[in-house]
């Protein structure tokens, strides 16, 4: 296993929509076992493979105990919305607002070998499900906010201290991620930081 770099805000990957999985097998197991290794790493809620930059159906998660992953996810969201909540993403460091999410989902997909999975959730574990998927779908969390919150979150993002933001996090992160860190462009993040309350 190994701590994988992960892509800040900027990084095409981000915004490209990941390819369904199509073989179960070694590659597949090493990069789940790698994803959770970094997971946990930064202690991070959840991770999707394009955070890595792998263009995949996969992501990660660790919440209230419950820790695992799905392969092609879908998602069958619940009609109300639970109370909003600050999210953050390592992908974009020093960023949080509150998201609007869904209260319930169910996550249909399968797991490393193949078999079906299916997860109902709840609270936290629901919005990491409904943050990661939007991973695999080119979406980030700010996407999802609207008016002042959106217009804050963008301009923080462009706001030239940043950039200076970005290197020192992924100056500090660089220390725990083997030899491959910094070969595949920009790095570092994680996704669903429990830092912002998941």
């Amino acid at each position: 296993m190994a701590v994988l770099p992960i892509r800040i805000i900027g990084d095409p990957v981000l915004r490209t929509p990941a390819d369904p999985v199509t073989e179960f097998g070694p590659e597949l197991e090493r990069l789940v076992a790698d994803m959770m290794e970094t997971m946990e790493d930064v202690d991070g809620a959840g991770l999707a493979a394009p955070q890595v930059g792998v263009g995949q159906r996969v992501f990660t998660y660790q919440i209230d105990g419950q820790r695992g992953h799905v392969v092609n996810p879908e998602l069958t969201l619940s009609d109300d919305f639970q109370d909003d909540v600050v999210e953050g993403c390592l992908s974009i460091p020093g960023v949080a607002f509150p998201v609007r999410r869904r209260r319930s989902v169910v996550v249909r997909g399968f797991d490393l070998q193949g078999n079906p999975v299916e997860i109902e959730a709840q609270g936290m574990l629901a919005r990491a499900f409904q943050h990661e998927t939007d991973h695999l779908d080119g979406v980030l969390f700010v996407d999802r906010l609207e008016g002042d919150d959106r217009r804050a979150a963008y301009r923080a993002i462009r706001g030239l201290n940043y950039s200076s933001i970005a290197d020192q996090t992924v100056t500090k992160r660089s220390a725990h991620v083997g030899s491959a860190f910094g070969t595949g462009g920009s790095s570092s993040g994680a996704s669903f930081s429990r830092d912002s309350t998941a």
